[in-house]
This record gives structure tokens, sequence and C-alpha cells, in this order.
């Protein structure tokens, strides 16, 4: 995936949740991007890729920290909810649109 289908990806995702704000690009290079995704109730997605590496990540932060977490950093993991320092082994890649489904799901239930 190039850094044009990566953004793309991102900015149709969260055009269609219903907790997420519009992307907003805050660092662009030659072969990386940094994409900050406001979402509803406060705190923000920080969302990173690097098309010549791969590395790709996502987080929840509220309250200035971490409070979920999806990376490929060793392997694709998640960091939970429940223990954002935790990493819990995922069996596959996890995409931008899971990401914010999870969360949607999170939501939810906390309401």
């Amino acid at each position: 995936m190039n850094l044009l289908e990566f953004e793309h990806d991102v900015l149709k995702v969260a055009l269609s949740s219903s907790i997420c704000d519009i992307p907003i690009v805050r660092r662009l290079r030659a072969t990386s991007i940094n994409i900050r995704v406001n979402v509803i109730g406060g705190g923000f997605i920080d969302v990173f890729y690097n098309e010549h590496t791969g590395t790709t990540a996502f987080a929840l932060i509220m309250a200035d920290q971490r409070a979920f977490g999806a990376d490929n950093t060793g392997g694709w993991h998640i960091h939970p909810f429940e223990n954002p320092e935790q990493h819990l082994r995922l069996p596959q890649a996890m995409s931008f649109g899971e990401f914010v489904a999870v969360l949607e799901q999170q939501f939810k239930a906390d309401s």
C-alpha cells in the first residue's frame, strides 16, 4: 500500500464513523505519514504508516496517554483497554477500519 492509498483509507473510514472527526495530516514525508483523528468525547486517534518499512500504528490517546492501540512492531498486537502497556498478539493485521470498529464497540459499551 502506498501513502496515498493509506491516507485515503483513513479518510474513508473516519468520515463513515460516528465517533471520528475529519482526519488531519500532521506530518507527511517521502515514505511516511502521521494523521490525527479527533474522536467524540475528547481524545484522538494517532495514525502512523511508513510505506518503506510497512510499519503501521494506531493509538487512541485520552488524557495524554494511550488508552488502546494496535501496531505491527515485532508482529501485529494490540495494547488493550484494560492495560495499554500490555502486548496481546493478533493472528493477522488490523486495518484502520477494524481499529475504529473496536473503538466504536467500546464507546457504545461505555455509554
